[in-house]
């Protein structure tokens, strides 16, 4: 069986966002007068939207819908505004995406960042590729690991079985989103988690680099 769609992760899988990410919550946290933190916390914080970046970033004892808006507020203009200024692709990706859709894989990315970040950072680092579904946090859609957001970037091509897709990604969230979903997972291990995190979920593989992750995808079932 061959792989027709590759649904990708986005933070920690295509892109190192995590400099621009820490810098902006950084800021959101002195703005309301709350110390930050060292970049190497971030690793644990990011990758379940943005409202949990901030519970896991605010003082425990500080925790409120009132703050968590009042993050958001200080977060978002902040974060776009320097979304791309240290973010960068992971060594080799461009080059795999643009081989692997030359070898007929279609693409996505489904991802836990609010959407217009999400959009915002593909067109800026990945113009040239043609995703199907470029998918992040939506009000009114639940966040992964919950299937929603595979199911539809599988919609996007018709006729797929799930057997025909992979989902790639660098966290325990995303190994488990993959499951929830029913199709393969690939955890890709240059990313925000540790490989011990990512093998606790099953993988179908794990990759260490760009090349082993396009022979995972491109190889026959």
């Amino acid at each position: 069986m061959r792989t027709k769609l590759a649904i990708f992760d986005l933070d920690g899988t295509l892109l190192n966002t995590l400099d621009d990410l820490a810098n902006a919550c950084n800021h959101a946290l002195a703005a309301l007068g709350f110390p930050g933190h060292a970049l190497e916390e971030y690793n644990r914080m990011v990758g379940r939207g943005i409202r949990n970046l901030f519970r896991a970033a605010l003082p425990q004892d500080r925790i409120t819908d009132e703050n968590l808006d009042r993050m958001t507020a200080e977060f978002i203009p902040f974060y776009n505004a320097h979304i791309a200024d240290r973010t960068r692709p992971y060594s080799g990706i461009p080059a795999l995406l643009n081989r692997i859709s030359a070898a007929g894989v279609e693409v996505a990315t489904a991802s836990n960042k609010y959407q217009e970040g999400t959009e915002q950072l593909m067109t800026t680092f990945f113009p040239e590729i043609r995703f199907v579904r470029i998918l992040g946090q939506r009000e009114g859609h639940p966040i992964k690991p919950d299937p929603e957001i595979i199911f539809q970037c599988m919609a996007s091509v018709p006729g797929i079985r799930k057997e025909e897709v992979v989902y790639i990604g660098d966290s325990d969230v995303d190994m488990q989103t993959g499951a929830n979903a029913g199709v393969r997972a690939i955890g890709v291990l240059w990313g925000f988690r540790p490989r011990k995190e990512l093998e606790a979920h099953r993988p179908w593989r794990l990759v260490e680099s760009a090349e082993k992750l396009e022979q995972a995808i491109l190889e026959e079932q």
